[in-house]
């Protein structure tokens, strides 16, 4: 396919021809593994600061309010529950992700296709469909020009995302290929998002985007808004005005035969998932060695590693969910790795800040993104060695489906503690029968006293 000028042509045509039955049984229920781990995360996340002041700014500008906000009372209409849903699965860093590319591909498509669904009548099978379809044209993209993408300081989550938003809900929306191409053009100019952002509350404006543009960019094609022929490969389109040079039979090879869905894994810890080998060894070590004095720490993994973890000097939540070394600190302190240690107070505690500066950082091409060695050096001048081959939550070492039920459910205790979480759960695992997805929603809005 090097040559072909027509790659979102054919990406259309996959999207806008694909029905149920291409789906094998495994995909179906990876599909609703992220749907339950993507309302755990949105639940986890949806009274975070950040979407705080999101939704108070939307909020005045938001006329219809059709639709639901998950984890919260507040109902806006689609476009602004695409965002902040969006914004809220992501913004702890929490979210899944497509290991090739480190895209976490539930937050921007997901989002988009329950919003739709509260604007029409949508079934869960349509719904899968959907969702499995998005996520596959954006990882592909992202697949195209990773890792190159990603390293020149793009958040590829956002700007890939987008694609998969706007794919999916063109497929519940019916669009044929002509409009559907319409689409990820659409999607295509309102691509963005920075690696600059990370660690700050402005990376959740590119996440929420991402959904709420991909939606958009939907809603316009099905009513006529066309776009340019060729949004990807075009003289001036997406990827040349983004400098790469594209692998762009990665796009459309084995297209329908293998999906890229089945490459996702899913978080056990609330921060970047190439630290999670890391605090697997940590925690481990620390549970078998309680009143050990740490003297200084050595973690060896994957260049990204470095190259977007390597903060031992921060001072807010979100910056603590991309550094290793708080991470360490906070784990060998507390012997945990949940939410509350990415959490103001254990930012500021002064363990924990002590014990920052104590952990250096090397790169090893060799180590996979889900594989470590950390070294221990302990004030009895022992030095302890440890290795993670495979992550928890990692292909080869997955969450299982009650792991992440249990993630949803201490999620649910917090955001929406009246709530019947066992409904919820067997909503997403029975969701190919439901015929209106609008009611499983409904599940996750707090109910009243």
């Amino acid at each position: 396919m090097s040559d072909n000028v027509e790659v979102t042509r054919h990406l259309a045509q996959f999207v806008a021809g694909t029905e149920w039955d291409a789906l094998t049984p495994p995909v179906v229920h990876q599909a609703k593994r992220a749907l339950i781990n993507f309302f755990a995360v949105a639940l986890t996340g949806c009274c975070e600061p950040a979407i705080e002041t999101a939704l108070q700014s939307l909020t005045a500008f938001s006329g219809g309010r059709r639709a639901t906000i998950i984890g919260r009372g507040e109902r806006l209409d689609a476009l602004s529950a695409a965002f902040l849903n969006a914004a809220s699965a992501n913004v702890l860093d929490f979210c899944d992700t497509h290991v090739p590319t480190v895209i976490h591909p539930t937050a921007p498509v997901a989002p988009s296709l329950f919003a739709l669904g509260e604007l029409r009548d949508v079934s869960g099978r349509d719904l899968i469909l959907a969702f499995v379809l998005g996520a596959e044209i954006e990882c592909r993209i992202g697949l195209a020009m990773s890792p190159s993408h990603y390293r020149r300081g793009w958040h590829i989550t956002a700007t890939c995302g987008v694609f998969g938003a706007a794919a999916g809900s063109g497929k519940i929306l019916g669009l044929k290929a002509e409009p559907m191409v319409f689409a990820l053009g659409i999607a295509a100019t309102q691509a963005a998002g920075l690696c600059e952002c990370l660690g700050t509350p402005a990376k959740s404006v590119h996440v929420g985007n991402a959904a709420r543009n991909g939606l958009w960019s939907a809603l316009l094609a099905a009513q006529g808004l066309a776009g340019p022929a060729e949004p990807l490969t075009g003289g001036q389109g997406y990827f040349h005005a983004l400098a790469e040079t594209p692998q762009l039979s990665v796009l459309t090879d084995g297209l329908g035969d293998s999906w890229e869905i089945m490459k996702t894994a899913f978080k056990p810890y609330p921060c970047g998932f190439v630290v999670h080998p890391v605090l697997d060894c940590v925690i481990d070590w620390r549970r078998a060695h309680p009143d050990a004095v740490v003297e200084k720490v050595t973690v060896t993994g994957n260049p990204l590693l470095a190259a977007r973890t390597d903060r031992p000097n921060i001072s807010t939540s979100g910056q603590s969910q991309v550094s290793v070394q708080h991470a360490v600190a906070a784990a060998l302190v507390t012997g945990k790795a949940g939410v509350e240690q990415f959490g103001a107070l254990c930012v500021n505690d002064p363990r924990v800040v002590g014990l920052r500066s104590k952990v250096a950082v090397k790169r090893d091409e060799s180590f996979a993104t889900t594989a470590a060695a950390v070294e221990i050096a302990t004030t009895d001048g022992k030095l302890h060695k440890l290795h993670q081959r495979a992550a928890r939550g990692s292909d080869d070492n997955p969450m299982t489906d009650r792991d992440l039920e249990d993630k949803l459910r201490e999620a649910a205790a917090q955001a929406i503690p009246r709530n019947d979480v066992a409904a919820l759960i067997e909503a997403i695992w029975t969701v190919e029968d439901c015929a209106d997805i609008a009611k499983v929603t409904a599940l996750a809005v707090p109910q009243a006293n």
